[in-house]
């Protein structure tokens, strides 16, 4: 009980942090907030220190640091978000309406999110229905180039292609229920092929559990075994569609800005860059209730859709052994990105020659000219070393704080609840507004919610592992903790973590390059991926090379890192010591990599 207690205590804690940081932005800021004020509404007018010291009186944060939280507080209490400090209205009915625009984009992106899913899913659903998956998983490349293509790519291309050359679908505005489709698949489409490769690694574990097979040997219909069998995975995914929600709305500012969009994640950016602090305060406030809602529920579902398994210890490891995947397939990708770069870094990426601006690809310039006449391929190679190191660096670190803080999870879960309110473009604005954008704000941004996922994943995941049979048959036998961490619950829950951490770096690589794209993080003559893909955006439909260029290469990072996750597969383990083989479970048999069947469903 005292436990249960305590985890509230933290997480209102944290909650409580959250909202007050909020609330002292206008304190916090580095940026004079009546300077701000002054310029927007009467440039030509001298800031003076008498005229800065009115202003701060009229904007109310001309006291300390509690008069400034407790004032935005009591606002809020009366239903008073404040005015914007630019046009003097009333904060809370733009917010609202912003609100209410991304809610529609994220439910239209979600349906798209789940029916990709469920298309990368679809072979190993009905390998697994007919009894002949064999540890095959049936996503490929192709769910790999499309996890890796960033957002704002695929807004921008199917706003050229569909909406304009081919005048299907609207390509600009918010006008009805039409507007929605080309925005929504370019958000829907990414993050779904990031959901199903994640359920494409589960489904295999769940087709081989014993349930599974007794129901096969029962005669009944492998749609109903599919179906049951996608039930018993998706409570392990529910967290990271939590963090989903949230990058629909206030993530989706990119997309947003490309279509016209007049929602939250593009009203806060807005706000940001113009040091609008009320209304970034309603968006982020509005963020973090969203947030709050969305891993709530997941919680909740997770628990329902798993029933009393959970708490009985009765569950099978979904994490069987399988042979290691990927062939060739790693060591090719590897080769041709380092060929690029290489190539890449023999040139020079700031040579100007404006009589070959917007050259298509030729010999001597592999991938064409941008806007200045400067080479794409030198360009290309040299922000591998600005994008794929800083990506790097920023998922190992993530991988590791996630994977510890996963182990304890009464001190993480208040935690990433918490961090899943803030995607990393918010982060971002946060930091803009508070200290200015500079060259490592990407980085702060990305660094401080990449954690996050992998956090949630580790305790979903360890939640379930520590119900399975073989672990209680094992403290049956008397292993101590330590023994089930090293020997059980480690070797069960890491590999599909780092696998889950690969297939996550292109999406930190689209991450630091939206910010980039956004004009928060390098600036020109940077040759830095988001920045070559926003400088040559508005050339798109003139120079398609331009923006495929860069594009093709995130693309191929993409299939390297999920080629490289499918080789990390757990392998056949030996029972540990002091451990027997009926005490290893079924799970940890198998025989030329194909899982048997326990002995009591023969």
């Amino acid at each position: 009980m005292w436990q249960r207690v305590a985890g509230a205590g933290w997480r209102t804690f944290l909650a409580v942090g959250l909202v007050c940081g909020v609330g002292l932005l206008p304190w916090l800021t580095s940026t004079d907030p009546a300077y701000t004020v002054l310029k927007a509404r009467s440039a030509e007018r001298e800031p003076t220190p008498e005229v800065l010291a009115d202003i701060r009186r009229q904007l109310g944060i001309d006291g300390g640091p509690l008069h400034v939280l407790t004032g935005w507080l009591g606002g809020l209490v009366r239903g008073d978000a404040g005015q914007s400090w630019i046009s003097g209205g009333d904060v809370l009915p733009d917010v609202l309406r912003a609100l209410g625009a991304s809610l529609l984009l994220m439910a239209v992106a979600l349906l798209v999110a789940v029916l990709t899913a469920g298309l990368i899913c679809a072979r190993t659903l009905r390998l697994g229905a007919r009894r002949r998956l064999g540890g095959r998983r049936g996503g490929g490349s192709a769910s790999a180039v499309l996890a890796s293509l960033p957002e704002f790519l695929v807004a921008s291309v199917l706003a050229t292609v569909v909406g304009v050359q081919l005048g299907w679908l609207p390509a600009l505005g918010w006008y009805g229920p039409q507007w929605t489709v080309l925005p929504a698949l370019a958000l829907g489409l990414p993050a779904g092929a990031v959901l199903g490769r994640l359920l494409d690694d589960l489904l295999p574990g769940a087709f081989g559990e014993p349930w599974a097979l007794a129901a096969a040997a029962r005669g009944l219909t492998g749609r109903s075994i599919a179906r049951q069998a996608l039930r018993r995975c998706v409570p392990a995914l529910l967290p990271n569609l939590g963090l989903f929600v949230v990058g629909l709305t206030g993530g989706a500012v990119a997309v947003e800005q490309v279509f016209d969009i007049p929602g939250l994640g593009r009203t806060t950016l807005q706000a940001a860059l113009a040091q609008d602090l009320p209304v970034l305060q309603a968006g982020t406030l509005a963020l973090v209730l969203l947030a709050a809602l969305a891993t709530g529920a997941t919680r909740v579902a997770a628990r329902l859709l798993t029933g009393p398994a959970l708490r009985d210890g009765a569950l099978s490891s979904l994490h069987r052994p399988a042979p290691p995947a990927g062939g060739l397939l790693p060591l090719l990708y590897g080769l041709v990105l380092l060929a690029v770069v290489g190539l890449g870094l023999a040139r020079d990426p700031l040579a100007l020659d404006t009589g070959q601006r917007l050259r298509a690809p030729s010999l001597d310039h592999p991938f064409g000219t941008d806007a200045l006449g400067r080479d794409l391929l030198a360009r290309v190679g040299h922000g591998a070393l600005d994008t794929l190191l800083l990506a790097a660096a920023i998922s190992a670190a993530a991988l590791l704080a996630g994977v510890l803080l996963g182990l304890v999870p009464r001190i993480s879960a208040p935690l990433v609840d918490t961090v899943n309110a803030v995607p990393p473009v918010l982060v971002a604005l946060l930091v803009t507004a508070v200290a200015g954008s500079g060259a490592a704000t990407p980085a702060l941004a990305v660094g401080a919610v990449a954690w996050a996922p992998l956090a949630a994943h580790t305790s979903s995941l360890l939640r379930q592992e520590r119900a399975t049979l073989h672990i209680t048959a094992t403290k049956g036998l008397g292993a101590g903790r330590v023994h089930l961490l090293r020997y059980e619950l480690l070797p069960a829950v890491v590999p599909p973590v780092l696998r889950h951490a690969l297939l996550r770096l292109p999406g930190v690589a689209l991450a630091l390059a939206s910010l980039g794209f956004l004009g928060l993080g390098a600036q020109p003559p940077s040759p830095e991926w988001g920045l070559l893909l926003a400088e040559n955006q508005p050339y798109a439909e003139r120079a398609p090379w331009a923006v495929l260029a860069p594009a093709a290469v995130l693309a191929l990072l993409g299939a390297l890192a999920v080629s490289a996750a499918g080789g990390l597969r757990r392998r056949p383990a030996k029972p540990s010591p002091g451990t027997t083989e009926a005490a290893a479970g079924p799970e940890r048999r198998s025989v030329a990599g194909t899982e048997q069947e326990p002995a009591g469903v023969r």
